[in-house]
């Protein structure tokens, strides 16, 4: 992508998530109320991500699982049904409602709408429980990593859920070299689409 094109893709974000973070205040004290009701625990959640070129953040996240949901596991990708996911959490997944304060993250630069998922820096591979892998050696990183992570993406709508990093990876480096605008709009298009469905965690079987 060009210099204007990356300025361009940075303006629409902070715009975008400036104005989604005002229009979306009244549900996050809905959704915070119904998370503290619900189960014990904090409201928000935080995890260290791996963002562009290799630089860490902490990613703002709803609290969706029961708190301290690793801490007899370790770090387990989470799976349909996984009984660690509190009866809010499930609709908040569902929805992607869980990833709402992900907008604070995407104006502060962290992330952007259109991108890879931000992973964690030691991801488990899915099937591969209490096995965490370094990103870093999965082939395709250094070319998913020139780039914001983002909210949405190529992998996140079509990748099934289970399939493996390098998989993954693939739909990641297709979207670093085909990324536009129009491209963007189309796949945050279908994101809001499948969050009014509330699919997110059965998109393996939409496409």
């Amino acid at each position: 992508m060009s210099a204007i094109g990356a300025a361009a893709k940075r303006t629409f974000d902070v715009a975008l998530s400036g104005a989604g973070l005002i229009v979306s205040a009244p549900l996050w004290a809905i959704i915070a109320a119904a998370i503290k009701a619900g189960s014990p625990g904090p409201v928000f959640f935080t995890q260290l991500r791996v963002g562009e070129k290799g630089r860490t953040f902490n990613a703002l996240k709803f609290r969706s699982m029961i708190a301290d949901a690793e801490r007899d596991v370790g770090p387990v990708q989470a799976t349909e049904r996984d009984p660690r996911v509190t009866r809010v959490g499930s609709i908040l997944r569902a929805t992607a409602m869980d990833e709402l304060p992900q907008l604070w993250n995407i104006f502060r630069g962290d992330m952007s709408f259109v991108g890879p998922r931000a992973l964690r820096p030691d991801e488990p591979e899915p099937r591969a429980v209490g096995h965490p892998m370094a990103i870093q050696s999965v082939p395709g990183y250094l070319e998913r990593s020139s780039v914001r992570p983002g909210l949405t993406g190529l992998a996140q709508i079509y990748a099934p859920r289970d399939v493996l990093r390098r998989h993954k990876f693939r739909y990641d480096c297709l979207y670093v070299r085909r990324q536009s605008f129009g491209l963007d709009l189309c796949l945050i298009a279908l994101s809001f689409w499948i969050t009014a469905r509330g699919t997110w965690e059965t998109r393996d079987r939409k496409f």
